[in-house]
């Protein structure tokens, strides 16, 4: 019965694949302690399956699709924020990371040498300990061999679990305090004072900061704002903000709270909420948003995901995004055409952009990279597709190209991807892993959590104690620099505040691209050398 088992896995590398996909959640679902593997467990059963079944290879461009999927949705996503991190204090969070990450792989390179460890294995107990899937194809490609898979699989348990405890122990010394999770949507109903009266609503609105007017009553009569809308005394505006001190602020200035003048009538002015489902209004800032003409209308609210957001004239609307609109209430099927309104808009996105982006990073990581005195480098399939998204997730929309994609088509593209890739490379791995760990798996394992733990310290002790980084950025970065997702929602628990997402996004695709270059220049210089 084995043998036949192993006779069929080893001649089916489709099922093979999927096999350690299924197996491989639900063992990453496994929780002891509050600490799970998640998708990392497919690395674990396909070494498994591979040593089960010595004939079981995965071949073909199936693993190497799975990672750019996976670093192509990595890039969409976090597209605008890596690039507003380039300035300011993302500079300064840069640089610590890059110096973390930098010293792991130093210390990476100097136990390797002093226990005899193969050049291939050091450089994947370096991707391991990073939990970096870009790195370790790096590392496969300029070895040409198994070797990093190994060095990997052994380093990767605690570079996922390492970072989860330094944080921990980090907020036990530190024990940081942090304000409640605001809400970033408020309304209120303001009645206008006598001396305002006869102003025009732009002369008021000027005056004012952190709130936008989006309704407003006049002569018993609630219409769309204007700015040329004169107000008298007894009118009255819906304002939204952000902040709920700003709407007291501007009650205060304009003349005072009076909450059920406007939305308790609905006669001329009624509100929907709507699912945005239709390309042509998707990645288009509000202030250039086109809406039906020929009667009133106005974007009130939008909701994306969790959160309730004000309608600023910068924001773009995304697939998958709810908008409360003023309209009349004869005209909510026009509105709901208008805009899609359908669910199936969450899973929604333009094959087309995803062809061509991907089309691009693939060329972008081909192009050699000559270094002199030690060779031609290239940002290969893991680097280049991963910059090609970071700018189109930074741009958004080139005409009528969307590039964005809903967060939930998103993660299920990244994590299929990431689970591809694990799968091939465990599976292609599982008979050397077994007979490498039996001659120096723990020295291996060893070598990961320094490494590990050299990153981590710097990033951590350095940026508290000397760079005096707020501490919800700091353990953002810190789950950036060591990249796994799992450390980030970590780092959420220890820090809820929005801070920590922004920190990752920051963090994480400068310093793939800098372990990926690293790995390859580590390669060139040193596989001659060590005989591979």
């Amino acid at each position: 019965m084995l043998d036949l088992a192993r006779e069929i896995i080893g001649s089916q590398p489709i099922l093979t694949a999927f096999l350690a996909i299924g197996l491989g959640y639900l063992v990453g679902q496994i929780s002891i302690g509050g600490f799970s593997l998640g998708v990392g467990a497919v690395l674990f059963v396909g070494l498994a399956i591979g040593a089960f079944a010595p004939k079981a290879q995965i071949t073909g461009p199936i693993g190497l699709t799975g990672l750019i999927m996976f670093l192509y949705g990595i890039g969409i996503l976090y597209g605008r924020q890596f690039f507003e991190g380039m300035v300011g204090a993302g500079q300064k969070y840069n640089l610590l990371a890059l110096v973390g990450c930098l010293a792991g792989l130093l210390v990476a390179l100097g136990l390797g040498h002093i226990f005899g460890i193969k050049v291939g294995h050091t450089l994947g107990i370096y991707a391991g300990s990073m939990t970096s899937t870009a790195t370790l194809q790096a590392a496969l490609d300029v070895m040409k061999n198994k070797d990093p898979s190994i060095g990997y699989s052994i380093a990767y348990p605690f570079g996922v679990i390492g970072p989860i405890l330094c944080i921990y122990f980090m907020t036990q010394i530190v024990k940081p305090k942090f304000p409640a999770k605001a809400q970033r949507f408020h309304m209120g109903e303001i009645s206008i004072g006598e001396r305002h009266a006869g102003k025009r609503l732009d002369e008021l609105t000027t005056a004012l900061s952190g709130v936008r007017v989006t309704m407003v009553r006049k002569g018993g009569h609630n219409i769309v704002p204007a700015a040329d809308t004169a107000l008298t005394a007894g009118d009255a505006i819906l304002v939204v903000a952000e902040e709920n001190e700003a709407i007291a602020k501007a009650a205060a200035t304009l003349g005072k709270l009076e909450p059920g003048r406007l939305a308790s009538d609905r006669a001329d002015l009624d509100y929907i909420r709507v699912f945005v489902g239709k390309a042509g209004v998707v990645g288009i800032p509000l202030a250039n948003l086109p809406m039906p003409t020929g009667y009133p209308t106005h974007l009130l609210h939008v909701r994306r995901y969790d959160a309730d957001l004000v309608p600023a004239p910068d924001l773009m609307l995304e697939f998958g995004d709810r908008v409360g609109v003023l309209t009349p209430p004869d005209r909510k099927e026009e509105i709901r055409r208008h805009f899609g309104d359908t669910v199936k808009a969450a899973a929604e996105f333009s094959y087309v952009s995803l062809g061509v982006g991907m089309v691009l990073g693939v060329l972008l990581g081909l192009i050699p990279i000559p270094i002199p005195g030690i060779g031609v480098v290239t940002l290969g399939i893991g680097g280049g597709p991963l910059i090609v998204a970071l700018i189109l997730g930074k741009l958004r929309r080139t005409g009528p190209m969307l590039w964005t994609m809903p967060l939930p088509a998103n993660i299920v593209l990244r994590n299929f991807g990431l689970a591809m890739f694990l799968a091939t490379v465990g599976v292609n791995a599982g008979q050397p892993f077994v007979r490498t760990v039996a001659e120096s798996g723990l020295t291996m394992l060893f070598i990961g959590m320094a490494v590990l733990l050299t990153t981590v310290a710097i990033v951590l002790l350095v940026g508290h104690y000397v760079l005096k980084i707020p501490y919800d950025d700091l353990v953002g970065v810190t789950s950036g620099a060591t990249g796994n997702p799992a450390i980030l929602v970590y780092s959420t628990k220890m820090a809820p505040t929005e801070r920590p997402d922004i920190g990752y996004a920051m963090i994480f695709p400068s310093m793939t691209l800098v372990k990926v270059i690293a790995a390859q220049i580590v390669g060139l210089l040193m596989v001659g050398g060590s005989g591979g």
